[in-house]
């Protein structure tokens, strides 16, 4: 775990894609299309770039499979490509014409690329894209004593799962929400808060082998933002006027698109912290079945 600060290259390297592509205020006249912010299209590159190099480079030096499984490996492209997805597709035009499509962004960027980037093990593969000095230097200076420790700070359960649903909430609050509305640089911070505490709360549970307090912190995740999903849904008036001006031309009037996007949040959000939360309590009860010795005891007699 002494590296362990250097997953904040790739947590920079990927979150500054989520940036200025998500930054968009002010373009809604325009189509969506494919590719259009280079920025975010060049920092997809830089991240996943190295990743991809550094794999093939591990995989010749030990054998295909050591050190990054395939399955991480797989998990990663899924993960990068679901970003590339978030950032650089249609997606991101329709945002800014419909607060479904916004939340939509927004999960896919929280619930499904986060972990699948976190879960392949993107510190190894980045690493490897390096020289060998290069990796020794890299290495040596992210471990260093006062970043090791920040990292662990952010990265332990019950911080990462505060500043994830403090993110959350925050900038779900209407005066918030229409200041990134209206400013592309706060908007911009705004999708790099929301994946980067994403990603750290990921980690947290990805590092930690205390599989019942991650269902505990998995359980919380889905219970506030459910709730917050909830209150979205079942306003009885927009709360945020600014995103859904265009709903009309989609045949639906700005309250129908904030209530389909509550229940985006609500919902399928849900399903995902809860499909992660029955992993985490398989991998406790197989865990907690197991004697100090190793021998195996079974569940039931």
């Amino acid at each position: 775990m002494r590296r362990a600060p250097a997953l904040s290259l790739c947590v920079f390297a990927l979150a500054a894609s989520a940036g200025p592509a998500l930054a968009h205020a002010g373009h809604a006249a325009e189509g969506p299309g494919w590719f259009e912010d280079p920025w975010a299209t060049a920092m997809l590159a830089v991240s996943g770039g190295p990743y991809a190099v550094g794999t093939v480079r591990l995989w010749g030096r030990a054998g295909a499979g050591r050190g990054i499984a395939r399955w991480r490996a797989a998990c990663f492209a899924a993960g990068w490509l679901s970003l590339a997805l978030t950032l650089c597709s249609p997606v991101a035009g329709w945002s800014e014409r419909l607060f479904v499509a916004h939340m939509i962004e927004h999960e896919l960027m929280m619930t499904l690329a986060a972990p699948l980037l976190v879960i392949g093990r993107p510190l190894i593969g980045m690493l490897w894209a390096f020289p060998r000095r290069g990796r020794h230097a890299v290495a040596a200076f992210f471990g260093a004593g006062p970043l090791l420790r920040l990292w662990n700070a952010l990265t332990e359960p019950l911080t990462a799962t505060v500043l994830h649903g403090a993110a959350l909430w925050a900038w779900h609050a209407p005066s918030l929400f229409a200041l990134a509305l209206e400013n592309p640089f706060w908007h911009a911070v705004q999708h790099l808060s929301f994946f980067g505490t994403a990603v750290m709360f990921w980690w947290s549970l990805a590092k930690s082998r205390a599989y019942g307090a991650s269902v505990f912190w998995l359980f919380a995740t889905s219970l506030h933002s459910g709730f917050l999903g909830i209150l979205i849904a079942l306003a009885r008036a927009p709360w945020y006027p600014g995103q859904g001006e265009a709903s009309a031309q989609f045949g639906l009037s700005p309250l129908e698109d904030q209530q389909l996007a509550g229940l985006v949040m609500w919902v399928p959000a849900g399903v995902v912290y809860a499909g992660a939360a029955l992993v985490a309590m398989g991998l406790w009860i197989h865990r907690s079945s197991r004697t100090a010795g190793g021998r195996h005891v079974p569940l039931a007699s």
